[in-house]
């Protein structure tokens, strides 16, 4: 999140635990800066009374631990839950809160593990690579959730491969992308495996793998057709027209 408006001098004595992960909050900032880093993993386990007994006595934040409790009584949901302690602690700026607002709703209704791609998505999005990849790999390396059906991990593998991709890491994106296809038959991911291993495979054996998997030509030759498009472009584009122009063409396999 961005800076910080408002900083509350009060310190817990004794810090509120959060089990899952092992870790001890003992201001009202440090329980805010870990809901905004962990909006996609929020559950039932933040949403308890303990929470709003340890506001009350440790931190004496006895109007938002009254409010949280009559949340609790009258069913509220978790979105409701957290958006009354950023609310009332006052720390984040409006643009900050409406952009709480807009991921928490929309992450109401899915599935913990959906939520983890979803986290995994954005951290892709926004360049933070390395984050994605390891967000990604705990999904494909859990127990399954049967109930989110072959195809959503089909989707997991498909965006390793792009978060790999990235890296420069093209055997390993060439693999996941593979995994992609063959679950979602997607001719998407089919050609963003060739292109991926067109990027680390040295010349001769990468036509020896064209050779191999004659149905793979078309795809190769769209390849070479937009990387001597792309060519041709640099040649006349200014440094900064041919980086995003690179970016685009770039982003199609990826």
């Amino acid at each position: 999140m961005g800076s910080l408006i408002l900083c509350h001098k009060k310190k817990a004595s004794q810090p509120y635990k959060i089990t899952r992960i092992h870790r001890k909050i003992y201001t009202i900032e440090e329980l805010c800066y870990y809901l905004c880093n962990n909006l996609y993993l929020i559950d039932y386990t933040i949403m308890n009374k303990k929470i709003c007994e340890w506001l009350y006595s440790e931190l004496d934040m006895k109007e938002l631990a009254r409010d949280l409790l009559d949340l609790l009584q009258k069913n509220g949901t978790i979105e409701q839950f957290v958006l009354r302690i950023l609310e009332q602690a006052k720390i984040y700026s409006e643009p900050e809160m409406e952009h709480i607002r807009n991921v928490l709703d929309r992450l109401k209704d899915q599935k913990e593990i959906e939520r983890r791609k979803y986290k995994a998505d954005n951290l892709l999005a926004s360049g933070e690579y390395e984050s994605a990849i390891l967000v990604y790999l705990s999904i494909l390396q859990d127990e399954r959730d049967e109930s989110a059906g072959e195809r959503f991990y089909g989707k997991v593998y498909g965006c390793l491969g792009a978060a790999y991709g990235r890296e420069l890491l093209y055997e390993q994106a060439a693999e996941m992308y593979l995994k992609a296809y063959e679950i979602c038959q997607d001719e998407t991911m089919l050609a963003a495996y060739v292109y991926a291993r067109s990027r680390y495979l040295p010349e001769e054996e990468y036509q020896k793998f064209l050779a191999e998997h004659p149905d793979y030509a078309e795809i190769a030759d769209r390849i070479r057709l937009l990387e001597e498009e792309k060519t041709a472009k640099e040649s006349l584009e200014t440094p900064q027209e041919t980086l995003e122009a690179w970016k685009h063409q770039y982003r199609r396999y990826l």
